[in-house]
């Protein structure tokens, strides 16, 4: 098949990209090609920025694809500028959508693709709510060939997954383990989650690649591993060999201390959640998710090691957290002496 991604070398995407390579489709890239590292090799550069409408256009004229996917549409704006530029030209346009846009707080921690969306919390869950909207609407009225596509927490190499971490330095939270000191999770820590290896992901989502049974339908694409808060931090720990000292706050607190951080954790990151997989597992039965999180996190572990320029404490988000605690133990110590 001949497929465009555009971008393509991102935390999700580079792994999609190596995979569709390996499968043997001809693979295009279109992005400002600045992550030459995550560029897979045999994949062809197509130069452009996807914001600039008229010059993407220019540089994507008489071009036709099998598969249009664009991993860094964000918002209604985005897909506009997709449908008068793929519209007619593509046989199948999938949406990299989010399963944060399922229902917060959801009714059942099992998540299924009829889940309402509903995230009344968080900006970017409504905005891919509304671009998913869109899509639909021109799939049922114009016979748009969309797919949608909702990723949960996905990482690869260049991710640290963690509840509460610097925004600038991934590896903030590993030199503060490292460092010996407190780290902070939002709750008691017991909250499920659900992380997703990228060369995971990107089994199932290659599988959907040009199916015409995926044409108008939604999709998560997620493992079936369930960990807690505590045991995500923990295997981090374990990664670095150190054993992290855990402190827990409730979330109310940290919130009122970081307004910043409130739609991240209670429109996504604080809800427990597991996802049935069993509509994509049917559609690709050769989905099957074979990195644990305990081994995936080594890997990022071992991959930071080897850049140590991104091997920085962002002092900032140090301090914070140092306030945090202190706040924190302040105000227990003071009832104890009431």
């Amino acid at each position: 098949m001949k497929v465009l991604f555009i971008g393509g070398t991102g935390n999700i995407s580079a792994a999609v990209s190596q995979l569709a390579l390996d499968k043997g489709h001809e693979l295009y890239l279109f992005n400002r090609n600045t992550r030459q590292e995550f560029t897979p090799q045999g994949a062809k550069i197509i130069e452009g920025d996807i914001r600039n409408e008229d010059q993407a256009m220019e540089a994507l004229k008489g071009y036709t694809f099998d598969v249009v996917v664009n991993w860094i549409a964000f918002n209604l704006e985005h897909i506009e500028t997709d449908l008068r530029l793929f519209e007619g030209r593509t046989g199948q346009y999938i949406f990299i959508s989010s399963a944060s846009a399922y229902q917060k707080p959801p009714r059942s921690y099992v998540i299924t693709e009829d889940t309402p969306l509903e995230n009344p919390f968080w900006e970017y869950s409504r905005e891919k709510i509304a671009c998913e909207a869109l899509l639909f609407e021109k799939y049922q009225k114009a016979g748009f060939p969309v797919t949608i596509v909702r990723p949960s927490h996905t990482y690869g190499v260049t991710a640290l997954p963690s509840i509460y971490n610097s925004r600038k330095s991934a590896w903030s939270i590993a030199e503060r383990m490292k460092r010996g000191k407190k780290i902070i999770i939002p709750g008691d820590g017991t909250s499920l989650w659900v992380l997703t290896h990228n060369t995971d992901f990107a089994k199932a989502f290659v599988g959907l690649m040009g199916r015409k049974e995926a044409i108008g339908e939604a999709f998560h694409i997620t493992s079936d591993e369930v960990l807690t808060w505590n045991q995500i931090t923990l295997a981090l720990g374990e990664a670095l060999g150190v054993t992290p000292e855990l402190v827990h706050m409730s979330t109310d607190f940290l919130t009122a201390c970081l307004p910043h951080r409130y739609s991240e954790w209670v429109g996504d990151k604080i809800n427990s959640v597991c996802f049935d997989n069993s509509k994509v597992k049917a559609l690709v039965p050769e989905f099957i998710c074979t990195t644990p999180f305990n081994e995936g996190i080594k890997q990022s572990v071992q991959w930071y090691l080897q850049h140590p320029e991104l091997l920085w404490l962002d002092e900032e988000w140090d301090r914070e957290c140092d306030r945090l605690i202190a706040a924190h133990e302040a105000g227990i110590e003071a009832f104890n002496q009431a």
